[in-house]
């Protein structure tokens, strides 16, 4: 190695002809065999040995996030900050140095997928008993860090050996095949439960017409990354049962080989996913009703549930519900109003206790631990936050109408209405839509003023509030909104106002809104 360091120039070695690799590395000696990388010798420097060097690595980036001075010793992770530095910064014919090495370069940042993507084994179906060829020490399970490497039958993994690390995704869609398209010998898409889901070619062809694959089977499709159907189950395979709340059900006729009607059900999962079933017999269900779907190769059907409750402090670390445990891919439902619904996190519920008001409905597996939580309005997440930049109603006789103009996530949106108005004013506020996209209910949330603010929390009158994770700032500054970044204000500099859900929720009084004037 150090030969092929010579050779390339990288290091010359001491004046005395030694080299010496056992001692420590000083920020000059490194920046100079680096800027060496880049091309830039010392005839290309302004000035002498080190300031020369260290003044331009610090012009081409090199010296970013790294808190050293001339003449002290880097650390290891030194080292690392240093050299991904290297990898954005320009060499001396202009080019940024990890595309001459063949990487992807976007917004000075280096396209760590495209290198992991480079080497990636897979997709494979797992089958329950073959062991990985290697020892992974990196698990991601269903795009989420895991300390589990096991792999349970049918799930769908990918690995890259020199990453160490091993990809497992366990999504299911199991249902009535209603569409392939562009068409049913050469697929590209397949249409189940409602939703469309791309094909990988093994999964095409096991679906088209070529491969035995009809429209009206039912099947269940096991989905890798990007949701991309990897391998289909069907027959006796087909299983699967679905827990979540009705959104929308009506009878409808199915004239497929018999004329019949039946009834088409709308149900939002546990996962967050609405599905479509059709299903036997005449009831209706209503918005809002627990039930269970039940899919296995004969058919759909379904089963209304009553709740199910449990209550309990959930810990720290949000692995505990009471004496229950969640398990560590567990599905979690807010529901509110008749089928108002967010996928929330199980730390987000980290130190909340949850009565059994809170809860309406719950899972176990195999192991006894919680996998699907079915919550009755407990975070507020079910809301769009925005911030409301004019309120004007009127009334005509026995008529009320109103305009609103409104800000989500800095998009202006603009709400008329002939028939109705909202008792609202300018300032921080919660919508919610129909599943047509019209507005349902608009309504101020409160507000306090911020004394000082964090990545995570805010101080108001001495109580802490969290900071919601799509937490909205806007600059406010001749009476225009500009939506800015946390990071951009402080309590310093302006005056903050924060506008948390204020409606009682047991996980809810997050700041969703800032907004900053400049002092």
């Amino acid at each position: 190695y150090i030969r092929l360091a010579i050779q390339e120039g990288w290091m010359i070695g001491y004046t005395d002809g030694t080299f010496r690799p056992d001692r420590t590395v000083t920020l000059e000696e490194a920046c100079t065999a680096l800027l060496r990388l880049l091309g830039y010798d010392t005839a290309s420097l302004a000035g002498s040995f080190p300031g020369a060097q260290l003044n331009k690595a610090a012009a081409l980036g090199l010296r970013d996030q790294l808190g050293r001075r001339q003449g002290e010793a880097l650390t290891r992770r030194d080292c690392v900050t240093l050299f991904y530095n290297l990898l954005t910064a320009q060499t001396s014919g202009g080019q940024v140095y990890a595309v001459t090495l063949g990487y992807t370069v976007t917004d000075g940042q280096v396209d760590d997928s495209a290198i992991a993507l480079e080497n990636l084994q897979g997709p494979f179906v797992a089958d329950g008993s073959s062991p990985l060829p290697f020892q992974p020490t990196t698990v991601y399970r269903n795009g989420k860090a895991s300390g589990s490497a096991v792999l349970n039958q049918y799930d769908v993994y990918y690995y890259n050996t020199g990453f160490g690390t091993l990809w497992i995704y366990t999504g299911r869609v199991s249902g009535k095949l209603t569409a392939l398209s562009p068409s049913t010998t050469a697929p590209t898409s397949v249409t189940v439960a409602g939703n469309t889901y791309p094909l990988t070619s093994s999964a095409a062809y096991k679906l088209s017409v070529l491969g035995g694959g009809a429209v009206g089977n039912m099947v269940t499709l096991l989905l890798g990354m990007d949701d991309k159907v990897v391998d289909v189950l069907t027959g006796a395979a087909v299983d699967t049962a679905y827990y979540g709340v009705v959104r929308s059900s009506e009878k409808i006729l199915d004239d497929g080989e018999t004329a019949a009607v039946r009834v088409r059900v709308d149900v939002v999962c546990t996962d967050g996913v609405t599905r479509t079933f059709t299903v036997e017999g005449s009831t209706v269900y209503t918005a809002g009703r627990l039930v269970c779907i039940q899919v296995n190769g004969d058919g759909v059907s379904v089963r209304s549930l009553s709740d199910k409750t449990t209550s309990g402090k959930v810990n720290s670390t949000a692995t505990k519900l009471g004496i229950l445990t969640f398990a560590e891919d567990a599905e979690i439902l807010d529901v509110s109003g008749t089928a108002d619904t967010a996928v929330i996190d199980a730390h987000r519920l980290a130190g909340r206790t949850l009565s059994s008001s809170d809860i309406r409905y719950y899972t176990l597996d195999s192991n006894g631990q919680i996998d699907r939580l079915i919550l009755n309005d407990v975070t507020g997440d079910t809301w769009t936050y925005g911030y409301l930049t004019s309120a004007a109603s009127t009334q005509d006789g026995m008529s009320v109408s109103g305009s609103y103009t409104y800000l989500v996530d800095g998009v202006t949106n603009t709400l008329r209405s002939s028939t109705s108005s909202y008792s609202v004013e300018t300032g921080g506020m919660a919508i919610r839509y129909d599943s047509d996209g019209s507005v349902k209910s608009l309504r101020n949330i409160g507000q306090v003023r911020l004394t000082s603010l964090g990545s995570t929390t805010a101080l108001a009158d001495n109580r802490q509030y969290d900071l919601a994770d799509s937490v909205q700032v806007y600059l406010i500054q001749n009476r225009s909104c500009y939506l800015t970044s946390l990071s951009a204000v402080n309590a310093e500099d302006h005056t903050l106002t924060g506008w948390y859900d204020n409606f009682g929720c047991t996980a809810g009084g997050q700041i969703r809104v800032i907004t900053a004037v400049a002092k």
